[in-house]
């Protein structure tokens, strides 16, 4: 079955739709089998894996309001070599939609149920804030990446994001976890970065990525060629740096499953 992991963070530009986008490819290198799910109005996750926002047949608004079957909306991205379920701003209309349904907040998770076992990852790129789109994805999810920048105002909003986790656990998905902090745009040079570094290291542990994604112009490129870092220069820092994430990635879930078995046989 495979794992849902919604890509959250309030703040905007902190590299969500980069994260999203590039760490799927990676495990696709991997050979992982991986389903990005665009969730945000702007469908910047769509535009950069080569698809047109504008031309879609069914997209993350149909199948969230159940006028379209989730299977037939998602698309191939080529080169890219994931499955996308594309978002345009149609998605705007269902924030205020969605009010009018019955478990609103449980409308992705349900259509995922439907495909889950066709992918290893399912990745929920999520709007810059903390509404209906965003809770449907905190209540699919298993897990949370949260991309944040090391700045004095990102650990201001990375706790309302931990307090809403928290609550989301508490009342409408017990299973839900924070996957990791990933740390993104990062200068080593910035003494900010130290300090940050620093504080997220005592308060989350291992639950802080070892790996970095860097400032980086390719990165910053890619988007506007329709491709992921990895196909337009694999040879970059940051291309390479995504690689080393989703490495990290997998080797900490082949561990959990290690620790799983363990525990089992004891029992």
């Amino acid at each position: 079955m495979g794992k849902i992991i919604a890509i959250a963070n309030q703040k905007g530009g902190v590299g969500k739709t980069t994260t999203s986008v590039n760490l799927s490819a990676s495990l696709v290198a991997t050979r992982r089998r991986v389903l990005l799910l665009d969730l945000d109005p702007q469908g910047n996750a769509t535009m950069g894996s080569g698809v047109d926002k504008s031309v879609l047949e069914n997209s993350s608004y149909d199948v969230l309001m159940g006028q379209a079957d989730i299977t037939a909306s998602i698309v191939q991205t080529g080169e890219a070599g994931y499955d996308l379920l594309p978002a345009n701003s149609d998605l705007t209309a269902a924030e205020v939609e969605l009010l009018s349904i019955s478990h609103r907040e449980r409308q992705l998770s349900a259509a995922l149920k439907l495909i889950q076992d066709n992918y290893d990852y399912i990745f929920i790129d999520c709007p810059p804030s903390l509404n209906m789109l965003t809770l449907n994805a905190l209540v699919a999810a298993q897990a949370v990446l949260i991309p944040m920048q090391c700045e004095y105002y990102a650990l201001e909003g990375l706790t309302a994001l931990v307090n809403t986790i928290e609550e989301i656990r508490s009342t409408l998905n017990p299973y839900l976890k924070i996957e990791g902090l990933l740390r993104t745009m990062y200068d080593p040079r910035n003494r900010l970065s130290f300090d940050v570094t620093q504080q997220l290291q005592k308060y989350f542990g291992d639950r802080l990525y070892r790996t970095v994604i860097p400032r980086n112009i390719r990165l910053a490129e890619a988007p506007s060629h329709g491709v992921p870092a990895l196909v337009y220069d694999k040879t970059s820092r940051g291309a390479q740096a995504y690689l080393a994430l989703a490495g990290e990635i997998v080797r900490r879930e082949q561990a959990a499953v290690a620790q799983s078995q363990a525990q089992a046989s004891t029992l």
